[in-house]
């Protein structure tokens, strides 16, 4: 009788080379380097003396071999990961919530989706999101007023755990008009004669001021707010005035034409996004689901982006 040697990493491997596309990036899905991923897929080739991919395919195109073992994670994975979540859900009990606070306007683009996705895995889970804009967002959760913040940086109170999400680089963001357009980047000094456009939050949370301008000691010569990503947008197109956002939350705008994006710094500008919960949540089965789900969904589908 055949002696299997497939482990549920395996399993994980292929799934993640499909839905990525490649290599490099199903390591990176997976927190593996390319040397033990690429390992580990010759370690099913010897053994089934099959190629599972074409490997000079963009994204790869699987072999017969390679699809029936895509095939049987697609049905044992799922199954795996619901024996799973029924065995914390009978230490946990059959209820909970998850109140998010977000400091991040534009996080609720990936949000939602990941919200989704995790209620359909814990659906004894009450969903929330805190509304409004919360100058300490950290405070809600040690409050016991949210389970979880979205938060742009670690913060060193020990009663708080972090969990990293993903970085990507932000912005500047243009009339197609405008005379920087002729700029390969933008430096501090490039904003002083400028409008900067940003959220209605303090300017700690605010990448470009707080990684460039401060720093520099700059001050742009006017400033400008709005809550809606779109509004700023539109603001920036009929060009009253410059941002700065993820290249995720701008990518379908730059596609068709409507602004002009430029890096900030000859390097780029990167933002971080992480998860804050108290050490209790911590220990939740769902709050390890809900982190994973989040990483997953936005490495997958939002451009740019590497995982923390």
């Amino acid at each position: 009788m055949l002696q299997s040697i497939l482990e549920i990493r395996h399993l994980r491997t292929l799934i993640a080379l499909r839905d990525t596309g490649s290599l490099v990036r199903a390591a990176q899905l997976l927190n593996l380097t390319q040397s033990a991923l690429s390992h580990q897929i010759k370690l099913l080739e010897d053994r089934y003396d099959a190629q599972l991919f074409e490997r000079k395919s963009v994204p790869p195109q699987f072999s017969t071999t390679g699809l029936r073992l895509l095939q049987l994670a697609d049905t044992a994975l799922p199954l795996i990961e619901e024996a799973e979540r029924d065995v914390a859900r009978l230490a946990l009990g059959r209820s909970g919530q998850l109140r998010i606070v977000v400091e991040c306007h534009a996080c609720f683009d990936w949000l939602m989706p990941a919200m989704d996705a995790f209620r359909q895995r814990w659906p004894e889970i009450e969903l929330d999101i805190v509304s409004g804009f919360h100058s300490d967002p950290i405070a809600l959760v040690t409050q016991n007023r949210a389970e979880v913040a979205v938060v742009s940086r670690e913060g060193s109170d020990e009663a708080v755990d972090y969990h990293a999400l993903f970085r990507f680089e932000i912005m500047a963001l243009l009339a197609n008009d405008h005379p920087l357009t002729a700029k390969a980047y933008l430096t501090a000094r490039h904003f002083t004669d400028q409008t900067l456009i940003t959220y209605p939050v303090p300017d700690e949370v605010i990448d470009v001021v707080r990684q460039v301008l401060a720093p520099a000691g700059a001050e742009p010569a006017h400033r400008r707010t709005t809550e809606l990503t779109v509004a700023m947008l539109q603001l920036v197109a009929s060009g009253r005035g410059v941002a700065t956002l993820p290249l995720w939350a701008v990518q379908n705008y730059l596609d068709r034409g409507y602004v002009t994006a430029r890096r900030v710094g000859s390097k780029g500008l990167t933002g971080r996004l992480y998860m804050a919960c108290t050490p209790g949540t911590s220990e939740q089965p769902w709050l390890a689901d809900f982190v994973r789900i989040t990483r997953e969904n936005c490495f997958k589908s939002l451009p740019g982006i590497e995982l923390l």
